[in-house]
């Protein structure tokens, strides 16, 4: 499973450029395969110096493309309205998100709804983020996010849809357990009282108040 590029750095997603600069010049001081040299340490210190590299890399990328993103959206704002806008730009930064998750780009996702100031974490937010939960398998943490969702804009079909879908699947498996743990009392009875009959049948007893 590929790791979280923030992890390996040891670093927040809502890190400036320059801490996690600062981490990876850290690490890569630490394991640098010079400090490993005739030492039996050597490979695991130029694997984890390659995973630190790769994190790197990735956050640079991650960030250089949202970069873009938002300074294409800032241009066009700018262009049609003749300043940048800022309430408007919402929506286009969400629609960002979503082809994310679209794309299963759920690290950038993140790290994009993360950088987003709590001020601005309307109903869109929440249920986003929700999204990103699911992908985790965090599902109790999704149903929470699609129930804030909810409550900020009871309105939207899209976010009540979701918050239903996952009650209703907890509901159904809550059945479903119930239903196979009385199925299993029923099935054991069944065999004991089958068990005794042939055992009184050979001159035994197996359950003596039968």
């Amino acid at each position: 499973m590929t790791k979280n590029p923030y992890t390996v750095l040891g670093v927040s997603p809502n890190a400036t450029d320059e801490e996690i600069r600062a981490a990876y010049r850290e690490l890569a001081k630490k394991y640098h395969p010079d400090n490993y040299a005739n030492s039996p340490l050597a490979d695991l210190a130029s694997e984890k110096m390659k995973e630190i590299n790769a994190a790197y890399d990735e956050i640079r990328s991650i960030r250089e493309k949202a970069n873009r993103a938002r300074q294409q959206r800032n241009d066009y704002g700018s262009n049609f309205y003749g300043e940048a806008y800022s309430d408007d730009m919402d929506h286009g930064e969400y629609m960002e998100i979503r082809n994310l998750l679209n794309n299963k780009e759920f690290i950038q996702a993140e790290s994009e709804l993360n950088n987003i100031p709590e001020s601005r974490r309307g109903a869109e937010w929440y249920y986003l983020y929700g999204k990103v939960y699911m992908s985790r398998g965090w599902y109790f943490e999704a149903s929470k996010a699609f129930k804030t969702a909810t409550t900020m804009d009871p309105d939207n079909e899209e976010y009540r849809e979701a918050y239903n879908s996952m009650r209703s699947d907890a509901q159904n498996f809550d059945n479903d357990s119930r239903r196979y743990s009385e199925c299993n009392t029923c099935n054991c009875c069944s065999s004991l009282l089958c068990a005794d009959c042939c055992c009184e049948s050979m001159g035994g007893d197996l359950i003596r108040c039968c």
